[in-house]
């Protein structure tokens, strides 16, 4: 025993002896560039002398001081690098704890070089299936992800919706769908800074993978970086358009070598304004004008929106990753109000009567979704992709309507009251696995499968208000199932100058629902093919000849019969007999030198969905509700292209001549209205000052008069002008948007045919002005590492206020 401590006591000897003579020291500096401003975040890393090992490594702090601990005493190579910076290398001997000072890093030429003709400019690049628009590091970066898509060539942001070709697109981001829809996805991509956005994709013909509802797809593509460390992003604007507005909120990233957080808040208050000017000429049976009726409707909608990402990765190892997101948006606080006065006049526009409407509803709101991933890939880069999501949103609604009527003589007659009180629930559980597959013949193999089931439940009682009494005048429910299971297969092959793909999805529907004690079912198996092909003729010419049919499922509030009143006469209701529409869409193009593209290109659609206003000329009521319509045929022909005219200076220019056809059946008549019309737009960007610090963005859009869902619209021509400009070593950035400059982008649309005869001038409050700030602190090089689902179920939940 005494001879085992004696050794021990030995080693210990041997051991701190070692110690004393291998004395570990620290090494310490600081980093700046040519303008004493502090380097950030750069690496900074202790070779071997001969340079053949790597000892350790740190970076700088926001101040640009580094510290690296327990270096042992000998002769090392320090190196000290940054993006944008040339690398600096110095010999270093250690023997105690050693200062370096300063150490001052040389913009590098090339990047600077770069910059100044690529990274401050848009580009757009035309493929076979979409249109890449690159906006990294250019004005449009400095504001938020829905100026960025306003300003997007052939996507047209109006007040309440995104368009790209006059349709409504699905909105992704990585490849991966906003887990938000309808009016929350406008007010999200408004309120989602956009500074750390590569391109915009505008994918035209998606291929299989996507679901068959998705026709149109905006995909938003971020930058990757992978330095590892903090960073974060403060941002606030305030908006005058009729009323003010304003929001702010703060970004937050935290990513080391296993885990990346990012969570993000918003709050926003809002005031927004829109008036209408409407006419309705009421008929008699042989089509001659029995009332007139003119109504001038003021709408107003305050809210205060609390938005939350929280997204959660974690690295396992190099080739498996877990992920957890959430998106959440509540609305505590949301007060509609319209005030309507309507003027009757009879045949000879002598004036008989009128009635003034208010209207005030107040929502609780809520939309919750979440997600957990798992990405494996393989050692042949082949990928497993599981997802699963859950989505809940709840709203609960109290309306007061109010009019009171009075004789030609303005005296008062009488008046009416009534309450509504409604709410609706849904859930949304979906499942999906994506397995990709590439082969070394320059061919890839996709297959999947998808799994959503849906649940909305919603009520409404009614009271009329007499003596001040609540009185019930009715009751209702609506109770809808919907289960959709798909499959699909896409191949992907390049032989020689041809690049082919190919695939198929098949989706099996069954819907069930109750109204009123009638029930609704629906089971139908569809098969949804897609072919993209496109021929190189040469270096400068492409050939490409697209196809793809696809399905639009009504959103569940389209679907719920409940009415919502603007007054006694004007009534937004629901269609639970709803039917699905499929669509067919050919083109046919060729791309030149890779900026022209000329198109050629037919769609057909059996049930269409539009909202349409249909008068009762007995009762005296319109009513505004989703119908399908018969047959939609529509042909074009397009050209877009885009230039550098100098290193500071861009544009974009295309135009689309169309003829669409819609003909129906309504009250067992036909139906058939056509129209030519064409869409153009202009934009452009310049930069200004040497460092190109400060940049600006323009757009002007002409849409002529043209017809949808019945409905003749007359043109409108829209404008915006954005200006930027980066301060504070570009950390901070102030923006000016003014919108609509020549207050030409409100609309007319009017109905007439048969004896439906109506007009309404929408004025929408777009003409404002925008001041935003933001200012980036931490490492404002790391990854942006929000993961966006594709979840196209949650597109259906949908305000209709």
């Amino acid at each position: 025993m005494k001879q085992y401590m004696r050794i021990c006591l030995f080693f210990c000897i041997i051991l701190l002896s070692a110690k004393g003579f291998s004395q570990e020291y620290s090494i310490s500096g600081f980093v700046d560039d040519v303008n004493a401003q502090p380097v950030a975040y750069a690496n900074v890393v202790i070779f071997s002398s001969d340079e053949s090992v790597v000892i350790t490594g740190t970076s700088t702090d926001e101040l640009g001081a580094f510290r690296i601990e327990n270096i042992t005493s000998g002769a090392y190579i320090l190196k000290i690098s940054f993006i944008g910076y040339e690398q600096t290398s110095q010999p270093l001997t250690v023997s105690k704890n050693t200062n370096v000072g300063t150490i001052t890093l040389i913009e590098s030429a090339e990047t600077l070089g770069e910059v100044s003709v690529i990274a401050k400019k848009p580009t757009v690049k035309r493929l076979a299936d979409r249109l890449i628009f690159n906006v990294s590091n250019t004005a449009l970066s400095q504001g938020n992800i829905l100026d960025v898509l306003r300003n997007t060539p052939m996507v047209l942001v109006s007040a309440d919706e995104i368009k790209v070709k006059r349709s409504s697109p699905t909105v992704y981001i990585n490849d991966r769908k906003i887990n938000l829809s309808g009016t929350e996805v406008m007010h999200l991509l408004e309120n989602t800074p956009a500074n750390s956005i590569k391109s915009v994709e505008v994918i035209t013909t998606p291929g299989a993978k996507y679901d068959a509802s998705s026709g149109t797809v905006l995909n938003i593509v971020m930058d990757k970086n992978v330095i590892a460390g903090y960073n974060g992003r403060v941002f606030g604007n305030y908006k005058q358009g009729v009323f003010p507005s304003y929001d702010g909120g703060i970004s937050n990233l935290y990513k080391n070598e296993k885990i990346s957080v990012a969570v993000n808040y918003n709050y926003s208050k809002n005031k927004v304004n829109r008036y209408n000017d409407d006419e309705i000429n009421f008929l008699n049976n042989d089509s001659s004008l029995d009332r007139l009726w003119k109504s001038q409707v003021i709408r107003n909608t305050w809210s205060e929106n609390h938005t939350v990402n929280v997204n959660f990765d974690y690295s396992i190892n190099d080739n498996n990753t877990f992920s957890l997101a959430s998106n959440i948006l509540v609305t505590p606080y949301f007060k509609y109000r319209t005030q309507n006065e309507t003027k009757i006049f009879n045949d000879d526009t002598d004036f008989l009567s009128s009635f003034k409407s208010h209207t005030l509803s107040r929502d609780d709101k809520h939309n919750l979704g979440f997600d957990a991933d798992y990405v494996s890939k393989f050692k042949d880069e082949s990928k497993l992709t599981v997802n699963a999501h859950y989505t809940n949103y709840d709203y609960v609604r109290e309306q007061g309507v109010n009019s009171d009527y009075f004789t030609a003589d303005n005296s008062f007659d009488f008046d009416t009251a009534f309450k509504n009180f409604s709410d609706q629930q849904i859930n949304i559980i979906t499942s999906q696995a994506d397995y990709y597959v590439p082969f070394k013949d320059d061919s890839a193999l996709s297959l999947g499968i998808k799994g959503s089931f849906i649940d909305a439940n919603s009520g409404l009682t009614q009271f009329d208000v007499i003596n001040n009494e609540d009185v019930l005048n009715n009751t209702d429910s609506f109770d809808y199932h919907e289960e959709v299971l798909a499959s699909y297969v896409s191949y992907s092959k390049k032989i020689g100058d041809f690049n082919l793909e190919g695939g198929l999805r098949v989706e099996q529907t069954n819907i069930e629902g109750i109204s009123l004690n009638v029930k609704n079912t629906q089971d139908y198996l569809e098969w949804f093919p897609t072919l993209i092909l496109s021929y190189d003729i040469s270096e400068t010419v492409k050939l490409y000849n697209n196809y793809r049919r696809t399905i639009s499922r009504p959103s569940y509030q389209s679907l719920n019969p409940f009415e919502f009143f603007l007054n006694d006469k004007v009534i937004i209701i629901g269609n639970p007999n709803l039917q699905p529409s499929f669509h067919k869409k050919f083109e046919l193009g060729v791309i030149l030198n890779d900026n022209h593209t000329f198109e050629a290109h037919l769609s057909k659609t059996t049930g269409n969905i539009n909202e349409l206003p249909i008068q009762d000329n007995m009762t005296k009521v319109i009513t505004y509700t989703p119908e399908n319509i018969g047959k939609t045929t529509e042909i074009g022909f397009s050209y877009e292209t885009f230039a550098n005219v100098s290193d500071r200076l861009s544009f974009y220019f295309a135009t689309d001549f169309y003829h669409i056809k819609e003909s129906t059946e309504i009250e067992n008549k036909t139906v058939a209205l056509d129209q030519w019309s064409n869409y153009s737009i202009l934009s452009g960007n310049m930069s200004f000052l040497k460092d190109n610090s400060l940049s600006t963005y323009f757009s002007f859009i002409y849409s002529s008069k043209n017809l949808q869902g019945l409905q003749m619209s007359r043109q409108i021509f829209a404008s915006e002008l954005t200006i930027s400009k980066t301060i504070l070593n570009k950390r901070a950035t102030i923006s000016l948007i003014a919108s609509d400059l020549f207050n030409t982008a409100d609309f007319k649309t009017t109905s007439n045919y048969l004896n439906q005869h109506s007009s309404r001038f929408i004025n929408l409050d777009n003409r404002y002005i925008k001041l935003g700030f933001s200012y980036k602190f931490g490492n404002t090089t790391l990854k942006n590492n929000e993961n966006d689902k594709e979840h196209l179920e949650r597109e259906r939940i949908k305000n209709r206020d």
